[in-house]
């Protein structure tokens, strides 16, 4: 018998979770309709058939050769019917070509002869002139890592000092007489731009320097010997790569190329990429991003390249970069004079000295 203050027996209680509820073999999903919600799936998973370019680049389009302009009849005999061609040829393909121009052949083959010496400086000495931020002027690839398979090169020259100084330290035998060369080709280069930029922008033009801070610069560029149809197709890649990623590197107003000996002659722009014939003997002038500017968007900048097919080992072309100078600028630098600070320290020394001259003066005339 149990006593009232027994404790209690413990009875286990059995805490099974229930069975899950069975589902009636005729009830849907919550989903009204499956077919429905299979074919959103579908659709919206489905990936899209894209169709993606084979060329990155802007298409070719082979052209008749750009407008053929007499520089005397365009310039001295003021010529509207060319003007209105070189003005409407500017606007659709920025170039044409120019003619009876009076830069001396002689002076420009003999130029292109000596410039191959440039190239043949043995790349261990380049170094003190290579360009660089610092010095946008002397040697650079024209093709990065591929210069001994192709042997393509660039050399920029411009009437710089410190350029003529390294030069004839890496090459004293040529340099001086090449760089006279070049300085004569140039002035009569700047000639020509001055005339065309009067008649350009149809009003009196101003001079052609200084527009960079190296002056006018001209890019002479060696083009190598492997002239198959896979080194010139590459080489033209690299300039259209060169042109979507950086344009040109110098800012201007008119290129005129020299490149007697071109097979062709290709245009380069932001949307097309143009080829023609060039004449022999003409000089080809194409737009830069300062005309662009100062004709309010009329003629169209754009960049030119020469291509040589022939089988000669080596040919060279070259670009005369023209920049335009704004006079109202030249006579406000030199209307204003600035002070160097040698100038002002030693006028901070002065000017307390004299100021304690003249207390002392004052105080001895009133005492």
């Amino acid at each position: 018998m149990l006593s009232p203050f027994s404790p209690m027996p413990e009875i286990p209680v059995d805490f099974r979770a229930p069975p899950p509820s069975p589902v009636a073999s005729g009830r849907r999903s919550t989903v009204t309709n499956d077919d429905v919600l299979t074919e959103f799936l579908e659709a919206s998973l489905r990936v899209p058939d894209l169709v993606l370019p084979d060329k990155i680049f802007p298409k070719q389009k082979h052209l008749d050769a750009p407008p053929e302009v007499d520089f005397v009849s365009l310039c001295f005999h003021r010529d509207d019917a060319l003007r209105d061609v070189v003005s409407d040829s500017l606007a659709r393909i920025g170039c044409f070509q120019l003619l009876n121009h009076g830069i001396p052949s002689q002076l420009v083959e003999s130029a292109a002869e000596d410039a191959t010496g440039v190239f043949q400086v043995p790349h261990a000495k380049r170094a003190a002139a290579t360009r660089s931020p610092e010095k946008p002027w002397g040697f650079e690839e024209y093709h990065a890592g591929e210069e001994e398979e192709e042997g393509s090169e660039e050399f920029v020259w411009c009437n710089e000092e410190e350029l003529k100084s390294k030069m004839e330290g890496i090459w004293p035998i040529g340099y001086p007489n090449f760089s006279e060369k070049m300085e004569k080709l140039m002035s009569r280069i700047e000639m020509v731009a001055m005339k065309m930029m009067h008649v350009i922008l149809k009003k009196k033009s101003a001079e052609f320097d200084s527009g960079n801070e190296t002056g006018n610069v001209c890019c002479i560029y060696k083009h190598g010997g492997d002239n198959t149809k896979d080194s010139l197709a590459n080489s033209l890649k690299y300039d259209v790569i060169r042109m979507l990623i950086r344009g040109t590197d110098y800012s201007h107003s008119l290129c005129f190329h020299l490149c007697n000996g071109s097979s062709q002659f290709h245009v380069y722009s932001k949307k097309s990429w143009l080829s023609f014939c060039p004449e022999p003997g003409a000089l080809i002038v194409t737009a830069g991003d300062q005309i662009q500017i100062l004709s309010g968007g009329l003629y169209k900048s754009v960049i030119g390249r020469p291509i040589f097919k022939a089988e000669e080992k080596q040919s060279i072309s070259m670009a005369f970069l023209c920049s335009h100078q704004n006079k109202k600028k030249n006579f406000g630098s030199h209307g204003s004079r600035s002070v160097s600070l040698s100038q002002q320290a030693i006028l901070a020394l002065i000017l307390p000295l004299v100021y304690h001259v003249m207390i002392f003066l004052y105080k001895k005339l009133h005492s």
